[in-house]
């Protein structure tokens, strides 16, 4: 890729390598679940992999990443299926540290993924999980992840949170 990619360019590549996971009847589990501030998990999934596919173009990264696998484990890092945010008895009190594995077999058990893939879903909460991502796909959707879900809980939108459908 010689020239830097807008967001029309991101959004398209995300489009294309996601569209599968994108048409999920799952995916509606995560557009009625709250992430971060007034973001649904489904929205904070793509924030992150624009934005990691943004960092690799930002980066230069073309000829190491795997641009398929970087956009399919983005989408699929939060993959729990459930809102934390729910009073559930504290089932969910480590959800920071868990819910990276809950992803990984919950995508397992809907998608066919390679190692990468696996490997990013699994480990983009290091270090809040000690094993750091083994690929570089698994740092860049941890980056970008990092980096939605701080954005996302200081914006002042944070406190205009609609009732979402359930």
């Amino acid at each position: 890729m010689g020239r830097l990619l807008t967001r029309d360019d991101i959004r398209l590549l995300v489009q294309r390598h996601g569209a599968d996971i994108l048409a999920h009847d799952h995916m509606r589990i995560e557009m009625r679940s709250y992430q971060h501030g007034s973001v649904t998990t489904f929205a904070h999934s793509i924030r992150v992999a624009c934005l990691a596919v943004w960092l690799a173009d930002r980066l230069h990264l073309w000829r190491r990443v795997d641009l398929p696998s970087l956009i399919r484990a983005a989408l699929l890092h939060d993959y729990f299926l459930y809102d934390w945010h729910d009073d559930d008895n504290g089932a969910h009190r480590l959800h920071g540290f868990t819910h990276g594995h809950t992803a990984l077999v919950n995508a397992l058990r809907d998608f066919r993924l390679n190692r990468i893939e696996r490997d990013s879903i699994a480990r983009h909460m290091f270090p809040l999980t000690p094993v750091p991502p083994r690929y570089l796909e698994g740092y860049l959707v941890s980056a970008a992840d990092k980096i939605s879900a701080t954005r996302e809980t200081l914006s002042m939108s944070r406190f205009n949170k609609p009732e979402l459908p359930r």
